[in-house]
C-alpha cells in the first residue's frame, strides 16, 4: 500500500483554492443572475441613446421609471449606452412625492463634474434636469436618497 504525502495534497488544496478565489475575483461566479456581475440583466448591454437626446424619467423610490425616449418607456432603472463626447440632458420631471435628486457618479461612487441636483420633490417647481457632455468615467445615475433601488448604469462607448 502506497502512502499519500500529506505535503503534497496540501499544497494540492491550496492551488484549487486560488484558482477559485481568482475566478470569483474575475466574475466568473453564478450568483442566479445571468452574467455573474449582479445587477441581473442578464447579458442584455443597454440601451444606445442618441446625443442630442433627452432622457426622462419618473422618480419613483423603487426604482427609475424611464419615460422618454420610447426606447426605454416603462423600463425601470435601464443600462443607458451613451456616445463619448455626445451631448445629453437626463433627469425626472414626473415622481410620486418623495425627495429625490439625479446625480452622476463614477466607478468610484463619486459626483462626475458636479452633475448633481437638489433634493426636491415633484411638487416643488425644481427643475431636475442635467446637460452633460458624456465621458468615460461615468458610471450611474443615481437619486442620492434612494441609492439602492433609484440607480441605472452609464456605458459611454
Amino acid at each position: 500500500m502506497t502512502r499519500e504525502n500529506p505535503i503534497s495534497r496540501r499544497t494540492t488544496l491550496k492551488l484549487t483554492g486560488a484558482a477559485a478565489a481568482t475566478a470569483l475575483v474575475a466574475g466568473c461566479s453564478d450568483d442566479g443572475n445571468g452574467n455573474g456581475n449582479g445587477n441581473g440583466d442578464d447579458g442584455v448591454d443597454g440601451i444606445a441613446i442618441d446625443p442630442g437626446t433627452d432622457i426622462r424619467f419618473d422618480g419613483q423610490t423603487a426604482g427609475w421609471e424611464g419615460l422618454e425616449p420610447s426606447s426605454i418607456e416603462s423600463e425601470q432603472n435601464p443600462t443607458l449606452v451613451l456616445e463619448e463626447g455626445g451631448e445629453y440632458t437626463i433627469g425626472w420631471t414626473e415622481g410620486d412625492g418623495a425627495f429625490h435628486n439625479i446625480e452622476i457618479r463614477d466607478d468610484g461612487d463619486d459626483v462626475v463634474d458636479d452633475l448633481q441636483t437638489d433634493e426636491t420633490d415633484d411638487d416643488e417647481p425644481d427643475d431636475q434636469i442635467l446637460e452633460f457632455e458624456a465621458s468615460a468615467e461615468m458610471a450611474q445615475y443615481v437619486c442620492e436618497p434612494h441609492e439602492t433601488t433609484m440607480v441605472g448604469d452609464l456605458q459611454v462607448e
